[in-house]
């Protein structure tokens, strides 16, 4: 095993092959979605578009670098600093260092540079939850006091840290990911119910006590009441893919992403997808997404070590909740959130990061 470690074999080229369409496809859907914007804002309809390449492709495909050449074995002796640091970094987004904007305190900034530490941590927690399950000297799934215990407060800590920023969406989808991770880890049944259940009443009590969330949850469930204030972008962005029908009304050519619909750029990105592209171009958007989770799932299985299999199943399951939930929030399934769409929606932490992920996991196929 050590030396087949230390030599690997080629990487995986359909999964990369994936990622490389998925994210020319995500550049190009951006550019068309923040055109207009950009001329209205910044007098350049290239100027979201320039800002993704530079913050996010460029630092991204220098993660996917790194991530593929660095063995991935190694992240088990640094995942509890890397998770320890990115948790810091949550902290200090309450600080001076700190960016509010839109009521959230989800940003820092120094220097120059601005960064999300909730999307970093898509990566860290994935990376830590799959040591911490892999440790051979711990019995994580017999000893409830070296697991489930540990395993709640962890997810504990890291969910009042993003409801406080606020970031709900985030908390649902790093949190159902990781019972995922530890479910297939091995543990019992009963054990992932209890969590879950106590999962789903804290955040029921959270909603019902915070007037924004219950608003929401409100909208969601009376579409026609309240449609220019809180069902405002759920109801535009159902007219705008209801209108691209099946092909779509052609690339460029969306009449809501400026006018009428809120965050084109971000969280309904999807919608100006559909209704330029229709229901073919939406389908296939779809249909990608869905591939690299099957590749993600299918490595996995076929991945002897149980550390760099938890990562695979973590990576897929991370992608694979937070396109349902963009997707299905904006086509009126699920209520409305604020999670942008991997690899497409404006966001260059974000998309670095995702790209980040898809090196390690390129490694992973390689070197198992």
């Amino acid at each position: 095993m050590a030396a087949r470690l230390k030599t690997g074999h080629r990487p995986d080229y359909f999964l990369a092959a994936l990622i490389v369409i998925l994210a020319v496809a995500g550049l190009v859907i951006l550019s068309s979605a923040s055109s207009d914007l950009g001329k209205i804002k910044f007098n350049d309809s290239y100027y979201y578009l320039k800002h993704q390449l530079i913050y996010g492709v460029l630092p991204g495909l220098v993660g996917l670098f790194i991530a593929y050449k660095f063995t991935y074995q190694h992240y088990r002796k640094f995942a509890f600093l890397l998770l320890l640091l990115n948790l810091g970094l949550l902290a200090l987004v309450f600080t001076s260092f700190g960016v509010a904007a839109g009521g959230a305190s989800r940003w820092l900034r120094f220097g120059p540079l601005t960064f999300q530490p909730a999307e970093l941590l898509k990566l860290t927690f994935i990376i830590y939850l799959a040591a911490w399950l892999t440790n051979p000297r711990v019995s994580r799934i017999q000893n409830l006091s070296e697991g489930l215990v540990p395993f709640m407060v962890i997810c504990g800590l890291v969910g009042g840290l993003l409801l406080l920023q606020p970031a709900t969406s985030t908390v649902v989808i790093l949190i159902g990911t990781g019972l995922v991770i530890y479910f297939l880890s091995g543990a019992q049944l009963k054990h992932l119910i209890l969590v879950a259940v106590l999962g789903v009443v804290a955040l029921g009590i959270i909603i019902y006590g915070t007037p924004y969330r219950r608003e929401r949850i409100q909208s969601f469930f009376n579409r026609s009441q309240n449609t220019q204030s809180s069902g405002y972008q759920l109801n535009q962005a159902l007219t705008a893919i209801g209108s691209g029908g099946l092909t779509g009304v052609g690339y460029g050519q969306s009449t809501s992403k400026v006018s009428y619909l809120p965050a084109p750029t971000d969280d309904s990105i999807f919608a100006v997808a559909a209704q330029e592209l229709g229901f073919v171009g939406a389908g296939g958007l779809i249909a990608l997404f869905g591939l690299l989770v099957f590749r993600l799932m299918w490595l996995a299985r076929s991945v002897r070590d149980r550390f760099g299999q938890l990562l695979l199943i973590g990576f897929g399951f991370i992608i694979a909740f937070q396109s349902i939930v963009n997707m299905g929030a904006i086509s009126g399934l699920i209520p409305l959130t604020g999670v942008p769409l991997p690899f497409v929606s404006y966001g260059g932490t974000a998309l670095a990061v995702f790209l980040t992920m898809m090196g390690i996991s390129l490694n992973v196929s390689k070197y198992s």
